[in-house]
């Protein structure tokens, strides 16, 4: 009884530290059985190229015939004319990885023969159509230890139908006797090369590309984003997942992120090929990494007033919210230095994308010798909604700025009404402070992309936690 109770608390335990090591994913990526159709149409192209370019090896033997004796044939110089696959899939296969299914191919091959029977000697040409070749191959799809995806045959196999051929020579009638034996060595040699073939394009092309996938892609000076993969893709019955760790980090010095992931509720949407599913995760590291670096800081000087406003960023100006200003400070132009108190949090749900910052506002005095008098610190907090949207490749977005409020942390010049200057601070957000923000997130952030990807038919919508976007791809080669 003893035991069995050590066993049950032994499972036990190994089970809360294995859901303790799962790890949510940021950032998804769905690929539908349209968009792995697409991919194998791509595919299948190269692999027709490289087929076709098949070099196949000589054949000789010797065999004997009743009352004839020994025969001996060699069958030399084979020029793979061409190999079509004309019928193809691609399968999902359940916690396993993909499948293709080729049928009905077929090749033409030439070449030349010889043939030697006691005192009879032969030679010529011929012409040979492979038909109804049948190819199957399962790929498997994994991970290395920096992240990026990896793709490998896991198993192989050809099986070709029919062979025919014909010989021209003296001897036509001769080929019939040593039909049948080169018929099934070349079936054996062109089954073998091509497997061969699949699995070496599959570790030269297939492989290489699909690693073109960034891990991390650097934003600029001061963040990047991490794209590696938390697990191995995986094949369900519907659609290809791949989970990746979609986490901002500061370049300057990278920090253990102090909330976890979201678990998403992936909606069985196929309409379009790709998917990404962005986690509010994946948007709160933004402003985490932004944060730590020292990036979520923001000055405005009266330079930065645009033309059509009547007024000045100097002491003249608000000494008529705080009177004061005008004897302590007379005539002196201002500054204002905003900064986030915290890293900001959204919140993402069927409705839309929507945070409230609390914003720092630190106004100073500009003195003669150009250093700086502190005057008083703000508070501002504020509704914001966010329309997001794809171009080129990356997630950009537009900031709307609702209510704002203000709040008075400290004074340096005496007490005046906070609400007074809310109309004033509403100018400088609005037009200086949120078209900065906004041209910044104009430029977007790029999506986890293989090489020569294009995006169209895009999708956009909102589900608790995350972001979904759909797209269909297509794949620009090189010229």
């Amino acid at each position: 009884m003893g035991a069995q109770s050590l066993a049950v608390a032994c499972g036990a335990l190994a089970l809360c530290l294995a859901l303790a090591g799962a790890t949510n994913p940021g950032f998804v990526v769905r690929i539908t059985q349209a968009g792995l159709d697409y991919a194998h149409q791509q595919g299948i192209a190269i692999l027709e190229k490289e087929l076709a370019q098949l070099k196949l090896p000589d054949i000789s033997g010797d065999f004997r015939i009743r009352h004839v004796g020994k025969v001996h044939y060699e069958i030399s110089r084979l020029d793979l004319r061409s190999f079509h696959l004309p019928y193809s899939r691609i399968s999902l296969v359940p916690s396993v990885g993909l499948q293709v299914s080729i049928s009905n191919a077929f090749a033409e091959v030439d070449g030349n023969w010889r043939v030697k029977i006691h005192f009879i000697r032969d030679h010529g040409s011929f012409d040979l159509k492979v038909e109804n070749i049948y190819i199957k191959i399962n790929l498997k799809l994994g991970s290395d230890t920096s992240g990026k995806p990896t793709i490998d045959t896991s198993d192989c196999s050809t099986r070709i139908s029919k062979v025919r051929v014909h010989f021209s020579g003296r001897f036509g009638w001769l080929y019939n006797l040593f039909y049948s034996v080169i018929e099934s060595r070349f079936r054996k040699a062109l089954e073998s090369k091509v497997c061969e073939k699949v699995v070496v394009s599959v570790h030269t092309k297939l492989q290489p590309y699909v690693q073109t996938l960034p891990v991390t892609a650097r934003i600029d000076a001061v963040a990047g984003i991490d794209y590696s993969l938390v697990a191995p893709p995986t094949a369900t019955a519907q659609s290809l997942d791949v989970d990746l760790k979609g986490e901002f980090f500061s370049l300057a010095h990278r920090s253990t992120v102090p909330f976890p992931p979201p678990a998403l509720a992936f909606p069985l949407d196929h309409d379009r090929m790709v998917y990404f599913g962005a986690s509010s995760y994946f948007f709160n590291t933004a402003g985490f990494a932004y944060h730590a670096g020292g990036a979520l800081v923001f000055e405005i000087t009266d330079s930065m007033i645009p033309k059509g406003v009547e007024f000045h960023l100097n002491t003249s100006t608000f000494s008529a919210f705080i009177p004061q200003l005008e004897q302590m400070y007379p005539d002196m132009l201002m500054k204002l230095r905003l900064s986030a108190a915290s890293a900001p949090f959204l919140n993402i749900g069927p409705g839309g994308l929507a945070l409230k910052p609390v914003v720092d506002i630190q106004a100073y005095a500009i003195l003669p010798n150009s250093s700086l008098a502190p005057l008083f610190l703000l508070s501002l907090t504020g509704n914001v909604s966010a329309v997001i949207d794809i171009k080129s490749s990356h997630i950009v977005g537009n900031l709307k700025v609702g209510r704002m409020k203000l709040s008075l942390k400290h004074s340096d010049v005496g007490a005046f009404q906070v609400r007074t200057l809310q109309s004033i601070m509403n100018i400088f957000a609005s037009s200086i402070l949120l078209p900065r923000v906004n041209d910044r997130l104009d430029q977007g952030f790029p999506l986890p992309l293989p090489d020569r990807i294009q995006l169209s038919n895009i999708l956009v919508r909102f589900h608790q936690n995350f972001l979904l976007l759909g797209v269909d791809v297509h794949y620009q080669p090189r010229a």
